[in-house]
This record gives C-alpha cells, structure tokens and sequence, in this order.
C-alpha cells in the first residue's frame, strides 16, 4: 500500500515497521528477495538500498526518522496521537505528512435491509483480526421498528464465531496484539456496563494469555459514553437504536473520527444522501467493511490527512512542477 506506489512514482523507501510487528516487515523482505532471485524486480536488484527497512522504537528510530531533512514525504498508519506528534516533528522541516489515523466507523441499519446478510457482513466487519483494524465496525445503529429481531441475530451470529489460533481454521479471531491493548478493551468494557451498558455476549475476557478477549454486543449504552465515541480496536461492538434515517445521520456523524462508515438498505435515496451527508472518507454500503486497492483509503477530520491506495495513493508521492517559457 506505501512502498508500492512509492516506488513507481521514482522515490527511494525507509520503512521503518512497528515495534509490535517487525515480522511482517522481515517476511515481506523476504518476499522482495526472493522476487529478485527469480529475475523481477531488476531496479532493486540493480540498485541496492531503494528499499530499506529499520526497527525500534517510534520514541527513539521513528523520531529521528521524521525530523530528519532528507525525507520528502512521511506516510504512517497509527494513532490520533502519534499521528499529531509525528506533524509536530515534521513541521521543522515542513516535510509532507500522509496520515491514517483513527476510526470509530458507524454502521447505520435501515428496516428495508437483508437482515441475514447484514448481520452477516456486521459480525465479519467486526472481528476480522480480533478488531483490530480501523475501519472495522466500531458502533451500530439499528432502525427501531427491527431493533430487536436484528440484535438478536446479530447475538447468535458473535456468539458462533469461535476464539482461537490464528492458523486453525475454525477459529474466527485471535487474540489481541499485546497486555496493553487487552488491558484498554478489558477498561473501556468494565467502564461501559458500570455506566449501565449490558453485555448480551461476551463482556468478560477469556484468557490473560494470549490476550483472548471474546466477540461483544452492548446495548443500553449512551451516544456520548466512552464506548460510542473512542476507538476500542477490539471485538466489540455497542448498539443503538434510532427512529428515522435523520436521526441515525445526526448519531453517525456525532464523532471526531472520519474514516470508515457504512450503509445498509435497499433505499436509493438513503444512499445518494449518504454519499454527501455522511462525513467520512470511505462509506460502504450493503458490503463488508474493507477497501479496495484501487479505491482511496483516507480519513476525513482527526482520521488523518492524506491516504493510500489507487490514483489518488500514487499522487501523495509525487511533486508538482509547472514551467513557464519565454518564446
């Protein structure tokens, strides 16, 4: 999604990978070596160092990295908050920034939806890697007049999906990436139900090893709790209820966050006006929550600046230059 497009527009690549995950930069390395040894990719094999990779901390490596003068452009997926130190850093050289920030994607549910099919793509928006991916599903709101036939569904739907190893393939999820994420689910559900909220599944974790946190529904939670406003990037999800599509607008919008959203009816007039009332970058309807490569990933307001994929990912790495001549 970064080094491809970096790479065709002419540019040479740092990437430097997430203390959390350096081996899906080794492993990608890996695949880059192994193109070469089969005779692709020549400009790398011919030219060493195009492509870089480093590790370590964002607090030491990533900063030195991006207060350094050589970089034309920093590109980064992360959190709001590193997202506006990594703009602050940036600024003494004034370096280009591309940022994918946070998302708390709402998911609106009208009464002429495909309820099965609807459930259906809600559960896998949610717990595609345990959650953790930020255009999952993070609130739903559900028309009233279906409220309770739909929840109960989508109950029984979280409720098969089956916690376990990644490699089997019987399991739906795994468990989170490290103590400190299963510590900020773990929170941000203790503090939902002692607000009031109610958990229909899950709630509880299951396992402090291997950080397993169950599939949740909450219901009985507040439009400007915790829950409803802050990215959990876990496989929860609180429900609301609202009465018309105006209301549901007014909820989905009522956030900081501008990534991901979504739609699910048969109504086409609901669908034109989503396209220019609700106020996100990416909006699907009636589909799973998850981007093509030939879209544009960006995020609107605190979801960052720039994006990635498509014609527009491509520009992010090219300068513009106009000349005038004298004749």
């Amino acid at each position: 999604r970064k080094v491809a497009p970096a790479l065709l527009a002419g540019c040479t690549v740092v990437v430097k990978s997430s203390e959390e995950t350096p081996l899906t930069c080794f492993r990608f390395t890996q695949l880059l070596e192994q193109a070469m040894s089969e005779g692709k990719l020549k400009t790398l094999k011919e030219n060493p160092g195009i492509v870089s990779v480093v590790t370590g901390l964002g607090s030491t490596i990533g900063e030195a990295l991006v207060k350094h003068p050589i970089p034309d452009i920093i590109s980064m997926t992360g959190s709001l908050k590193t997202g506006q130190h990594i703009m602050s850093a940036a600024s003494v050289n004034m370096t280009k920034v591309s940022l994918e920030l946070g998302g708390k994607a709402p998911v609106i549910v009208m009464d002429d939806c495909d309820v099965d099919a609807t459930v259906q793509a809600i559960v896998d928006s949610r717990v595609i890697y345990s959650g953790q991916v930020c255009n999952c599903a993070e609130r739903l709101y559900v028309q009233e007049s279906i409220y309770e036939t739909f929840v109960d569904k989508l109950v029984a739907c979280m409720k098969d999906c089956q916690v376990g190893d990644p490699f089997d393939e019987k399991s739906n999820l795994g468990g989170l990436i490290n103590q400190a994420q299963f510590d900020k689910v773990c929170g941000m559900v203790n503090r939902a139900k002692e607000q009031g909220a109610e958990a229909l599944c899950g709630g509880d974790p299951i396992s402090v090893e291997g950080y397993k946190y169950p599939p949740t529904i909450l219901v009985n939670v507040k439009q400007d709790s915790e829950i409803m406003q802050h990215e959990i990037f876990g496989p929860v999800l609180p429900v609301m209820k609202f009465e018309t599509f105006d209301d549901a607008l007014a909820l989905a919008n009522d956030c900081q966050y501008g990534l991901a959203s979504s739609l699910f009816t048969n109504n086409y007039k609901y669908i034109e006006r989503v396209r220019t009332e609700l106020l996100f970058g990416e909006t699907y309807i009636n589909r799973f929550h998850f981007e093509g490569i030939q879209g544009f990933h960006a995020g609107w307001r605190k979801s960052g600046i720039g994006g990635a994929d498509g014609k527009h990912g491509l520009l992010e790495y090219l300068s513009t230059k106009v000349i005038y001549v004298q004749r």
